[in-house]
């Protein structure tokens, strides 16, 4: 691999030279954003406040922010992602209760403002993914072959843990570029690669059979970004690790892989043939066929979460969809059409500009000459992907955990990207 250019700070505005410690301040938030997501209870809050209290800085110092379209532009999709469910919410009566989980979206902006105006060292970030990741991944593997848990957890929901183990590992690989041009390269690479090799152990662990579905889609981005620069060899070498590794993981039954994937082929078999509607994708198999029932008689506005709880109930009375299902389940079990049959077509546009409008930006930089940025720019294409991929069989932003590591993360990443190699493309990335 060729080592691009990796000066950016020399000729960055002076609003970029902080003190130093503010910029430690945000350094420690951004480090245990992900060092302590998944090993702590609610870990992936602890950083993600501190970002926020800290913003209050920015109203005694009122630092020049210099602030693009493509910042507004993000901005306005935090902020209608998170009107659109709030407004939502109101109308279907859930009073502040149904505030809480959308106002985190525009929350991550003072956080978002705080990295740009005190940008910490991506050191911090990097290795705050890494060591989050080789916990969750040491946890969940401590779990499954010592304790002899059948699906490996933490302190939330088993889907959402192996899920965000996963997106922990796969940021690992995207931070592989930025190990590559430090001063200690071997250390940060090994680091790195044990983050993003534990991350994944950890998603295999819980089996969280959603995670993988994207693990393609992961690659060819990581190939996008990465790939063009690798010699022949190189990638001979990393096709065969993932084949091998792949093939590995099925075969060794201490993974648990084997009979998840097993399971999964026979609940579509049995759901088929009539046998079983209430197996794991049985459940979620007539989950969609409500959603989609519903959606059809009210695709504008949506029915909202306690309407959609209500009609899914029906349905159930009336055996469109099996009753126990209707009743257990406030969601359905996919991102997307929860959007939808909940807050309409508006609520799945909004959702959409949630994820495309930022990969769209950070894709113009997935070739940057500078590997500081273009490794926060395949990250930051990773986050949505990633999202996109649990959001098939989970309506991830649902969740706690799912809201606070998008919005934080999302904020992180850009606000250490608009600050990183600015004087090489100014131009090329607006």
């Amino acid at each position: 691999m060729t080592t691009p250019t990796v000066s950016a700070t020399a000729a960055a505005p002076a609003w970029h030279r902080q003190p130093s410690y503010l910029q430690l301040y945000t350094g420690l938030a951004v480090f245990l954003l992900g060092a302590i997501a998944l090993v702590v209870p609610s870990g992936y809050s602890l950083g993600a406040v501190m970002l926020l209290l800290g913003s209050v800085v920015l109203l005694i110092k009122r630092p020049a922010l210099g602030l693009d379209r493509r910042d507004i532009a993000i901005m306005t999709a935090l902020i209608l992602y998170a009107l659109i469910r709030i407004a939502a919410a109101w109308s279907d009566g859930q009073g502040w209760s149904g505030v809480d989980k959308p106002i985190r979206f525009v929350l991550a902006i003072p956080a978002m403002l705080l990295v740009m105006a005190y940008p910490p060292r991506l050191s911090w970030f990097w290795s705050g993914l890494a060591i989050g990741a080789i916990g969750a991944g040491s946890w969940a593997g401590w779990q499954k072959l010592v304790a002899g848990v059948d699906r490996a957890t933490g302190y939330t929901y088993v889907i959402q843990f192996g899920n965000l183990s996963m997106l922990l590992g796969i940021l690992c690989l995207a931070g592989l570029g930025w190990a590559y041009v430090q001063r200690h390269r071997h250390f940060w690479l090994g680091l790195m690669a044990v983050g993003a090799l534990c991350g994944v152990l950890g998603s295999l662990f819980s089996g969280s059979r959603g995670g993988w579905v994207g693990i393609p889609f992961i690659l060819l981005v990581l190939y996008r970004g990465y790939g063009r620069h690798l010699s022949l060899g190189l990638k001979i070498t990393a096709l065969a690790i993932v084949i091998g590794g792949g093939a590995l993981v099925y075969a060794l039954p201490q993974t648990g892989v084997q009979p998840r994937v097993h399971q999964a082929f026979d609940d579509i078999e049995r759901y088929v043939e009539g046998e079983s509607r209430t197996s794991s994708l049985g459940a979620r198999f007539e989950m969609w066929r409500g959603a989609t029932h519903l959606i059809m008689e009210k695709p504008l506005t949506g029915w909202g979460e306690n309407g959609y709880r209500r009609a899914m109930q029906a349905l159930g009375e009336q055996d469109i969809v099996h009753p126990w299902v209707a009743k257990k389940y406030g969601h359905p079990h996919n991102e997307f059409l929860n959007e939808l049959v909940k807050r309409g077509v508006f609520g799945l546009l909004a959702l959409l500009a949630l994820y495309l409008m930022p990969m769209r930006f950070f894709a113009r930089q997935m070739a940057s000459q500078n590997l500081e940025r273009r490794s926060l720019a395949i990250a930051g294409v990773l986050l949505p992907v990633a999202y996109i991929d649990f959001g098939l069989s989970q309506a991830f932003l649902a969740h706690n955990s799912g809201t606070m590591m998008f919005a934080f993360l999302l904020a992180v990443l850009w606000g250490c990207f608009r600050t990183t190699g600015m004087s090489e493309s100014a131009q090329s990335d607006r």
